[in-house]
């Protein structure tokens, strides 16, 4: 990292405009491109990722500038209190300098500090994320298998 000063929080919906602007810089680009050029669609996925009772939601400033944010929620299971993350990004133009691993090493404490025993997450095996995420020692789920159907 570059030396610049860094604040970590926990976010809430009062947030949304910034935390879309900074998940539509990342994944618009590769390797997801994903379009998120239907804004309502954008603003309801926002909503329901930090606008719900269970939702947990961190940011990453460098100065007053969000340069990563986790999206998720807390999931009651039988081995514990997880934080089930559905989205983790960080700046595009911040990437490769540590900020990710700063994220989630924040992350990490603030659940420990909460009481929560795991963090849950997915990705895709052919991007980037897949080994960083190892690289933090997170395990894949060798018997776990993400299913979809598409309904139209």
């Amino acid at each position: 990292m570059d030396g610049a000063e860094y604040t970590f929080r926990r976010l809430d919906e009062s947030c949304a405009e910034e935390i879309a602007e900074l998940f539509t810089d990342v994944f618009t680009r590769e390797p997801w491109n994903d379009d998120w050029s239907d804004r309502e669609q954008l603003r309801l996925y926002i909503h329901d990722l930090t606008g719900q009772g269970n939702s947990l939601t961190f940011g990453l400033y460098q100065g007053k500038e969000l340069v990563g944010v986790s999206m998720g929620r807390v999931k009651h299971w039988y081995e514990g209190t997880e934080y089930c993350v559905d989205e983790l990004c960080v700046r595009t133009g911040c990437q490769g300098q540590g900020l990710g691993t700063v994220l989630v090493e924040e992350i990490e404490k603030a659940c420990i500090g909460l009481g929560l025993a795991y963090i849950f997450l997915m990705t895709e095996s052919d991007v980037p994320a897949f080994g960083f995420y190892k690289k933090l020692g997170f395990y894949q789920l060798e018997k776990n298998a993400a299913f979809a159907k598409k309904l139209r």
